[in-house]
C-alpha cells in the first residue's frame, strides 16, 4: 500500500521533503520540496537535469523526474520538520536504466522470479576528522592498536550516542557501536533487512553520519583510505537469501545440508552456487565494490600500524576467518569483505545479486576453501586470482566480464564505464608532489 506523503506530512508536522536520488558515483542529489507541493511530486516526480549530476546525459536530454518511493520516507530525527525520501528516476515515462536504484530494483525483480529474496546487512565504517578533513579529530586517539578502545569511543560518545539514538527511534535495530581498527575510525551496526531497504538505510546512514558530525564541528568520511598507514574504511556485506520478503520470510535458502567444503560451513546448494558466482566475477565486481582511485590504497595496502589491513587482496573464501575476501561466519550466510566505504549503496547490492544469480543459474563452484591466515601465509596459495591493483585494472576486468555487464544492464554498464574512464584519465593527468620529489633531478 502506497503511503500518502501529504497526509504523512500533516500528521507529523513536516514542512519540507528532500526528494533524493543517488548518481553513478554515489553522489546524493536532492530537491527540497515544501509539503504543500508533495502530492504533485509524488504523482509526477521532481525535475532534475541529469547532465548536472554524474549520469551519462547531455544538456539536451529531457527532464529526469525523481519519483518518490514513499515506502522509504524517513523523518529527519535531528531536523523533524524535514523528511527524506528515496526516489526512482524516470525520463519520458520510462525508468532511467543507468540510475543505480533502478538497476537494483530490476535485479530484485529477477531474483523474485526465481523465488529468491535477498537480505543483507552492511558494516559501514567511517572516520571522524577535524572540520577541514586534515587530521583525526581526537588528538588523544593515538594507540597502535586502537580497535575497541574504551576511552577513545567514549571521547566521541556524544556523536556516537546521537546517531545510535536516531537509529533506535527509526526502528533499525542497532545493536553495537565500536571504535574500529584505525585511529579516529568507528563502526555502527544495525539489523539486516530486505536488500532495497538496506540500500536505502545505507544511503541515509551516510547522510545522517555526515550531518551529525557537522553539527558537532567534525567531518565524517567514508573514504576508503583517508589516512596513510592506517586501516581503511571497509563496508562489509552480510548476505543471505530467503523464500519470501520481509516478515513473510520463513526459510533461509542458504541454510541447509550442502556438500563438500561449503556444506561443512553451513551453506546449502543454492548458497554454494551464489557464492560461486561471487568468486567467479570477483575481479570485475571490484569496479563496483571498490569504485575509486583511493579504493586500491585499501585492498592492496602494506601492513598498517595496527598490524593488519583487514582487507583482502586475493580471491579466496573461508570459514570464520577475517583474512579472506569472503568468510562464512555461520550457517546460512556469508560476509563479502571486499567492498569499501566509497561503494554506491545501490550498485553495491545490485552487483552482489547479479553475480550471485549468475552463479545459481550456472551452478558455479566457489573453488577451494582456504582456512589459512592469508596475511601470514597467502604466498602459499596457488591459482587464486589477485584482486585488481588499481581502478583501471578493475574497469578493464568489468568490461571483459560480458555476463556481469549484461546482468547489470548494458545501458548502465556503458554509462558507468564511460564516466569512470573519464575519472581515471583525470586522475592520471594530475601531477603529484611525489613525482617532483622522485624525478625532478633525474
Amino acid at each position: 500500500m502506497t503511503l500518502d506523503l501529504a497526509a504523512y506530512a500533516a500528521e507529523r508536522g513536516i514542512k519540507y521533503f528532500m526528494i533524493s536520488f543517488t548518481d553513478l558515483f554515489g553522489g546524493q542529489r536532492a530537491k527540497l520540496v515544501p509539503a504543500q507541493a508533495i502530492a504533485d511530486m509524488q504523482a509526477d516526480g521532481a525535475g532534475f537535469a541529469g547532465f548536472a549530476t554524474w549520469l551519462d546525459m547531455t544538456p539536451a536530454h529531457p527532464d529526469m523526474l525523481a519519483v518518490p518511493d514513499s515506502s522509504s520516507v524517513i523523518q529527519l530525527p535531528w531536523k523533524p520538520e524535514v523528511a527524506w525520501v528515496a526516489s526512482n528516476c524516470v525520463m519520458e515515462g520510462e525508468d532511467v536504466a543507468q540510475a543505480p536504484r533502478n538497476v537494483l530494483r530490476r535485479l530484485i525483480a529477477e531474483a523474485a522470479e526465481m523465488g529468491l529474496h535477498v537480505k543483507t546487512g552492511v558494516e559501514a565504517e567511517f572516520f571522524l576528522l577535524t572540520a577541514d578533513g586534515e587530521q583525526i579529530s581526537d588528538e588523544y586517539d593515538t594507540a597502535a592498536k586502537p580497535c575497541y578502545d574504551q576511552q577513545a569511543v567514549m571521547r566521541r560518545y556524544d556523536v556516537v550516542r546521537e546517531i545510535c539514538d536516531y537509529m533506535l527511534d527509526l526502528g533499525w535495530g542497532p545493536y553495537q557501536n565500536d571504535h574500529e581498527d584505525a585511529n579516529g575510525q568507528f563502526e555502527m551496526n544495525w539489523e539486516f533487512d530486505d536488500v532495497l531497504a538496506t540500500a536505502d538505510k545505507h544511503s541515509f546512514f551516510k547522510f545522517m553520519v555526515k550531518s551529525v558530525a557537522e553539527k558537532h564541528g567534525l567531518r565524517a568520511t567514508f573514504m576508503p583510505k583517508p589516512v596513510e598507514g592506517l586501516t581503511g574504511n571497509g563496508c562489509h556485506v552480510h548476505v543471505s537469501v530467503w523464500d519470501a520478503p520481509g516478515d513473510a520470510a520463513s526459510t533461509n535458502a542458504f541454510a541447509g545440508d550442502g556438500d563438500g567444503p561449503t556444506g561443512e560451513v553451513g551453506l546449502s546448494a543454492p548458497g554454494k552456487h551464489f557464492l560461486g558466482g561471487i568468486m567467479s566475477h570477483a575481479s570485475a565486481l571490484a569496479a563496483i565494490t571498490n569504485p575509486t582511485v583511493n579504493s586500491y590504497k585499501r585492498i592492496n595496502a602494506p601492513r598498517t600500524m595496527s598490524g593488519a589491513t583487514w582487507a583482502p587482496n586475493t580471491v579466496t573464501w573461508t570459514g570464520n576467518n577475517r583474512t579472506h575476501m569472503v568468510r562464512v561466519p555461520g550457517p546460512g550466510r556469508f560476509e563479502l569483505r571486499l567492498p569499501d566505504g566509497a561503494a554506491n549503496p545501490y550498485l553495491l547490492q545490485a552487483v552482489i545479486i547479479a553475480a550471485g544469480l549468475d552463479g545459481i543459474r550456472k551452478e558455479a563452484d566457489p573453488g577451494k576453501r582456504y582456512d589459512i591466515d592469508m596475511y601470514a601465509e597467502g604466498h602459499k596459495v596457488r591459482g587464486a586470482p589477485k584482486l585488481p591493483l588499481n581502478m583501471l585494472d578493475a574497469l578493464r576486468a568489468f568490461d571483459r566480464d560480458k555476463g556481469l555487464k549484461a546482468a547489470m544492464g548494458e545501458e548502465f554498464s556503458a554509462a558507468f564505464l564511460k564516466l569512470k574512464h573519464q575519472e581515471w584519465n583525470d586522475f592520471v593527468s594530475h601531477f603529484s608532489r611525489w613525482e617532483k620529489e622522485n624525478t625532478l633531478d633525474i
